[in-house]
């Protein structure tokens, strides 16, 4: 998604011996009095492992300033709810909570983490106390960080009124709690006009003196058309003691339990008798199919439980899922940072169906998945497809298995596999057709429970196009590239010529690689070929790839730094993007060392991107490090790796670069600290860079666990010095994921760089050269 300059504080301090001076990294005084004035306890000091309770090492407040946007409220792993707090005037896309703001709009019910768009924040509900305020809709109540506590399944505050609040949440349901101040009349607005983008529709009805139900229609994200309708049910655990709604600068009281359901208001509020008490619990229930799933949701996962006991079933969840990576030793910071990447990288996509398995569909029907196989909602696609679909099949292969089944039934009610869609609507935003890259790369890294060769007649269907998920193949089909002077191209967000040819060679070569995963050679042999054509788009004479005119004649006025024809990006930037036959291009544009120049210009300060320097905060650079692997200087990609980390990633909030796009940068983060790197999309080849925990212990359920570990890890000592997998020496500096099942990969690390490990020609990993192309002429 797109991702806005940042002027986050980056890192504090990089390595004297990697980038060189020892220069200070920042954004001027304001960055490092946040970084002071935000806690880390323990942060310098040495960590014992492995980790126990990994999830008491997550900080949710990381990531919450700058353009990260993730968000603090209690959550549980790819949860449906996202209950949490909403800041004002800042409300970031997606997170909707900036770490520098005073004051809180409040506490809503659905988040994304990271996008680059706004997204959620359905529902803000906030208590007030004393005089009503004249204008609920936009009444805010200010709050200080000295008065906040967030962990892993709990998000708390008291705000300038004295007014407590606290939030946890299960997978489709949550509880908050209000404290009011003693002896002050306590009101709670729910803010049916609150969402983070435009509501076509509200509807609300209290059904009795304790319960509250309603509707929200939203959507529209990046201001496409596609909507949804957020049911919710809320309980509380006392009389309401009078209540009402409000349109505008209309209040209207309610006729009373069972009253008529008010339709297009703006919001609606319930009053508290303070002399029955000073707290009130709200239990919630959300559904995107009725108020009555949303009801039986609440009954299910939260009726009879109070905050603490979800905190704890939340906490528990977490570990369940984190504690399938055990890292040991680094520091306490490293381990922080580590685990609240994972973390991030495992919010989405969500759980959709409700309890009893009914969803809403994108024909915008309900239907019915099997029991204990959640339909899963909110592709990222674009984002997503390079590393982050491969980790959570690596820690959850029955939920990536899931979301691959649930992709699946998107196609057989829509005609087409998931791009950017919110819930039950397509946004078309972005471009390419990442759910290749997503299915095929979620089976190479061990997902089983899904038809795949099921999905692969799906994938292929959608390949040949022209279709909404790929327009403009027929023009590739007949001229061998995407024209940038192109008109006709028909619907869904397609543009950037360049960019979108190269993201429809990686998806097929996605396809052909699970052809071949799945014995089937025709298959693979036509989509590996066709996914050469990004051929036809090189210019041998600058070494760049370049758009082309529909004439044949590549367009004039190019330079690197040209944007004409790429999407969040430029042609230095996007035309290391063809990991599959790497090698192709590297002969194209003159060789190893002509390449590695090139690289070395590309990450020459991963703090400043440019137009011809390699931008490490969005999603087309990602893979960049990894390549000096192809030139025989591994070494080089171990520097690179850990230069990024250090100075782009810190334990503050804003301690992430650039958005996290629900989870693919995370996702970046965790891989390179294994030292491991799914570098070809769809496939299950991994390129290593060095790791940077003493042990770190992968157990996959249903697989042999394997352990990689960092003999000599340390922040300044990024070399490889030596491998061994399972006791055997490994002089290449890639890997199958299949082969380290059950084994120990086992570096020997150092501060210098040992640059004839991994050197040699024949250690590069592979390129496919299956039907690859001449280069063009002219």
């Amino acid at each position: 998604m797109p991702a806005a300059p940042s002027s986050a504080p980056r890192g504090r301090r990089l390595l004297p011996s990697l980038l060189g001076g020892g220069r200070a990294v920042g954004a001027g005084a304001a960055a490092l009095v946040l970084l002071a004035a935000y806690p880390v306890p323990g942060a310098d000091a040495l960590a014992a492992g492995p980790a126990a309770d990994p999830a008491a090492l997550v900080d949710p407040l990381i990531g919450t300033d700058g353009v990260v946007h993730t968000f603090p409220g209690p959550v549980t792993p790819f949860g449906m709810m996202q209950l949490g707090p909403d800041t004002a005037p800042k409300r970031p896309y997606g997170g909707g909570y900036s770490y520098p703001a005073k004051r809180l709009s409040g506490f809503s019910l659905t988040h994304v983490s990271g996008p680059g768009c706004p997204a959620g924040g359905d529902l803000p509900l906030l208590p007030v106390s004393g005089a009503p305020p004249v204008d609920p809709g936009s009444a805010t109540v200010g709050f200080s960080h000295a008065r906040e506590t967030v962990r892993t399944g709990f998000y708390g505050v008291t705000d300038d009124s004295g007014t407590r609040t606290e939030l946890s949440s299960a997978a489709r349901a949550g509880i908050a709690r209000f404290t009011f101040p003693a002896g002050k009349e306590a009101r709670l607005l729910l803010k049916l006009r609150g969402s983070a983008t435009p509501v076509d529709g509200t509807r609300v009805r209290f059904v009795s003196d304790r319960e509250v139900v309603g509707s929200v229609e939203s959507g529209h994200f990046c201001r496409a058309e596609n909507t949804y309708t957020l049911h919710f049910a809320i309980v509380f655990d006392r009389p309401v003691a009078g209540g009402g709604t409000w349109r505008g600068d209309r209040i209207d009281a309610v006729e009373g339990p069972g009253g008529r359901e008010v339709s297009g208001g703006d919001g609606a509020y319930a009053v508290f008798d303070p002399a029955a008490g000073r707290t009130v619990t709200a239990r919630i229930g959300i559904s995107y199919t009725s108020q009555e799933g949303a009801r039986r949701n609440l009954d299910k996962e939260v009726a009879g439980k109070d905050v603490r006991a979800l905190e704890s079933a939340s906490h528990a969840a977490w570990n369940r899922v984190l504690g399938r990576i055990r890292v040991a030793g680094g520091t306490r910071a490293e381990q922080v940072r580590f685990y609240t990447a994972l973390y991030h990288a495992l919010l989405h996509p969500n759980v959709f169906s409700d309890v009893d398995g009914g969803y809403a569909g994108m024909d915008g029907r309900r239907h019915t998945v099997p029991a204990g196989h959640p339909q899963y909602a909110t592709f990222s696609g674009w984002d997503t497809y390079r590393s982050q679909a491969q980790l959570m099949a690596l820690v959850d292969p029955q939920a990536a298995s899931d979301m691959v089944s649930s992709m699946l039934r998107d196609h057989e009610q829509s005609g087409s596999l998931p791009k950017w869609t919110l819930n039950n609507g397509e946004s078309w935003v972005m471009i390419g057709d990442p759910a290749d890259g997503i299915i095929a790369g979620a089976y190479a890294f061990g997902a089983r429970g899904f038809d795949a060769r099921r999905a692969l007649q799906v994938m292929v269907r959608q390949a040949v196009g022209p279709n909404p998920a790929r327009p403009g193949q027929a023009v590739r089909d007949r001229l061998g590239y995407l024209p940038v002077d192109g008109k006709d191209w028909g619907c869904c967000h397609f543009y950037g010529t360049v960019s979108t040819q190269l993201e429809y060679d990686n998806a097929d070569y996605a396809v052909a690689a699970l052809a071949r995963a799945l014995g089937d050679r025709a298959t693979y042999t036509r989509f590996a070929g066709r996914a050469q054509d990004w051929a036809n788009l090189f210019d041998r004479s600058s070494g760049y790839l370049r758009p082309r005119l529909s004439s044949g004649a590549f367009a004039s006025g190019f330079t690197p730094g040209a944007t004409r024809g790429f999407v969040e990006g430029t042609s230095a930037q996007y035309t290391p993007m063809v990991a599959f036959n790497l090698r192709r291009l590297i002969e194209g544009r003159g060789g190893a060392r002509a390449w590695s120049r090139y690289l070395d210009g590309l990450l020459a300060d991963p703090r400043r991107p440019s137009p011809t320097r390699a931008d490490l905060n969005n999603e087309p650079s990602m893979g960049i490090p990894w390549q000096y692997a192809w030139t025989g200087e591994p070494w080089k990609a171990q520097r690179a790796v850990r230069a990024v980390q250090q100075a782009l990633w810190n334990n503050s909030p804003a301690g992430q670069f650039g958005n996290d796009d629900l989870g693919a940068m995370s996702s970046w983060y965790v891989w390179s600290m294994l030292g491991l790197y799914p570098a070809v999309p769809g496939t299950d080849l991994l390129v290593l860079n060095s790791p940077a925990f003493p042990s770190a212990t992968v157990s996959q359920p249903g697989a042999a666990p394997f352990t990689v570990r960092g003999h000599g890890a340390a922040a300044d000592a990024p070399y490889v010095q030596g491998l061994r997998l399972g006791g055997r020496a490994h002089g290449a500096p890639w890997l199958r994921f299949g082969d380290l099942r059950g084994r120990t990969l086992d570096f020997t690390l150092g501060r210098s760089p040992a640059k004839g490990w991994g050197a040699a020609a024949s250690a590069a990993p592979p390129s496919d050269a299956t039907g690859q192309l001449p280069w063009p002429k002219g």
